[in-house]
């Protein structure tokens, strides 16, 4: 009978500590994820998923991500540009499908990589043999400092505009439907 009194109640307050930790609240990710949309019209649009690192007071551009250096624009998995449409980016013909975008950040320009390899982890860039395109980005400063990396998608008369904004600085490209 007392063995079995003990095991009721050992049993039940294991039952009152995992409900405890699961009421606990939990750390959001350090990097969560985020998504970026455009609607095209006729049924076409594009979607990018990343994840949005946070400043944290840290230097980034030309700190945390080095200029001249291919960057995965995000954090954890690779960022992912999938387009239901034939695009022209920054004047460069994207056709419909699904890609893996970098950047390469420079004080007053960055270039957006566009590449046909998909699935990669983090910063394995695949290298330029599998460079869709290599496209210019306009740079200016941001009227206030950018806490959380973000990627935007604003529409525009003919499309979109991709904009990449962090810290102080935005960069942008005009993603026009074909």
């Amino acid at each position: 009978m007392q063995k079995r009194l003990l095991f009721l109640g050992v049993g039940s307050l294991a039952l009152v500590v995992a409900a405890a930790a699961a009421l606990r609240p939990q750390n959001p990710p350090a990097s969560p994820p985020a998504k970026a949309s455009c609607d095209l019209g006729a049924g076409k649009s594009i979607t990018i998923d990343y994840s949005s690192p946070r400043a944290k007071g840290r230097k980034i551009f030309d700190g945390l991500v080095p200029y001249g250096k291919v960057w995965r624009a995000g954090a954890n998995s690779a960022t992912t540009f999938v387009t239901t449409a034939d695009l022209k980016v920054g004047g460069t013909d994207v056709p419909a499908g699904s890609y893996t975008i970098f950047a390469i950040p420079e004080a007053d320009k960055w270039t957006l990589i566009i590449s046909k390899k998909t699935g990669e982890w983090g910063t394995n860039y695949p290298g330029p043999s599998e460079d869709l395109a290599r496209i210019p980005m306009k740079v200016s400063a941001t009227s206030a400092a950018v806490e959380n990396f973000t990627i935007a998608l604003d529409k525009s008369a003919n499309g979109c505009t991709l904009h990449m904004d962090w810290e102080k600085t935005s960069a942008s490209a005009d993603v026009v439907k074909k």
